[in-house]
């Protein structure tokens, strides 16, 4: 079974394909893309020896050559040395603007390969295979493309649309648990802003889902490419309805930042605490339910996944420089954060305002806790 979601993005449009057995018919998705039968596909190590030799399989069988670059795993991966070395690579394999890169990977090589393609010779085409959920379910989708900074993650970056997504849930058979969890605090996440009707079906089919069934992850990670699609398609640059796809960023951004994108805490892992935090603080302003905060973790418990600030092994900086750190988050405005939050579960919205001190009161409280 094999699901299409369309993004309409006029001349940009493209289709994600999501399904189980896509890898194998790789080439032939890809081949209709090529005015040559070429492609550079850039990966990373531990995907490599799991996916590589099928993808170039599927190439070959449709007589379409290809040459390999691969990077290090790993979040400190999506950095300017690698970034470089990506592009002066495909400038070596003398890659022209009618051909097309393949990132094969998650989102580290999803965000860099997209970055390299949208800045060599001002943009050559490009193919995502992401071989995460989180990847499947967000970061391959959309356009946005970059690397991190010591000052924050993803503030160099630029915004390059994929010209298809093939999205193949049989991969994800090969993750370990921490790192399918982490991909999973992405689909909670769009339960969280805009369709009660998915977190509670997520709550119902999570552990199913979990634990292995196709159809579920299938269904899972359609319902969330089309929510981002449509969002996408409203807002392609994130003006305004499309920073509601930061929810739990805010907070999840700084907690990364915190603890060095190192594998102490993984995105997904902030994302599902981030999102944590902003039910809480939404609560606590009076803005949903009070039982809104429990029942989100209780889910997320429910699920292995990490929730609090306790979560977190190791120390984490104080209050004041995680408020510090969220200053420094793409969202803000004239120096003011802007915070994602909840009217109650699928209804999210946009604000900047935010009082100060709640959110330093809340991150005390949180600490204090995890302390």
């Amino acid at each position: 079974m094999i699901e299409s979601v369309h993004v309409p993005l006029g001349d940009r449009a493209y289709d994600i394909l999501i399904g189980s057995g896509i890898l194998a018919r790789a080439g032939y998705r890809i081949a209709p893309l090529l005015n040559r039968p070429r492609v550079a596909i850039v990966t990373e190590t531990t995907v490599a020896g799991l996916h590589l030799d099928g993808l170039r399989a599927s190439l070959t069988a449709e007589g379409i050559d290809s040459a390999v670059h691969i990077l290090p795993p790993g979040e400190a991966t999506k950095s300017w040395p690698y970034l470089t070395q990506t592009v002066e690579w495909l400038l070596e394999q003398r890659i022209e603007r009618g051909d097309v890169v393949v990132a094969l990977g998650g989102g580290v090589i999803g965000d860099l390969v997209g970055f390299a393609a949208a800045i060599l010779r001002r943009g050559v085409r490009f193919v995502q295979v992401p071989t995460t959920l989180l990847a499947q379910v967000d970061s391959s989708v959309g356009g946005k493309t970059g690397i991190n900074s010591p000052s924050g993650k993803n503030l160099i970056g630029a915004f390059h649309q994929p010209s298809l997504v093939l999205a193949d849930v049989e991969v994800l058979g090969t993750l370990s648990e921490r790192d399918f969890l982490a991909g999973y605090g992405e689909v909670v996440k769009y339960g969280l802003l805009g369709d009660d009707s998915f977190f509670e079906w997520l709550e119902t089919n999570g552990p199913t889902l979990k634990a292995g069934d196709t159809g579920a992850r299938i269904a899972a990670v359609t319902w969330s490419c089309q929510m981002k699609s449509d969002i996408v398609t409203r807002d392609e640059t994130e003006q305004g309805d499309r920073a509601l796809l930061n929810l739990g960023h805010t907070f999840g951004h700084a907690l990364e930042a915190a603890t060095g994108y190192s594998d102490r805490l993984l995105h997904g892992e902030g994302v599902a605490i981030g999102c944590a935090l902003a039910v809480e603080l939404s609560a606590q302003l009076g803005l949903c339910a009070q039982e809104d905060p429990s029942r989100v973790r209780a889910h997320l418990r429910e699920m292995g996944m990490r929730v609090d600030l306790s979560d977190i092994p190791g120390d984490l900086p104080s209050a004041e420089a995680l408020m510090d750190l969220m200053a420094q988050d793409k969202k803000v405005v004239a120096g003011v954060p802007r915070f994602i939050l909840t009217r109650g579960i699928g209804r999210a919205f946009v604000t900047s305002e935010v009082p100060r001190d709640k959110v330093l009161d809340l991150l005390e409280d949180e600490l204090g806790r995890a302390g």
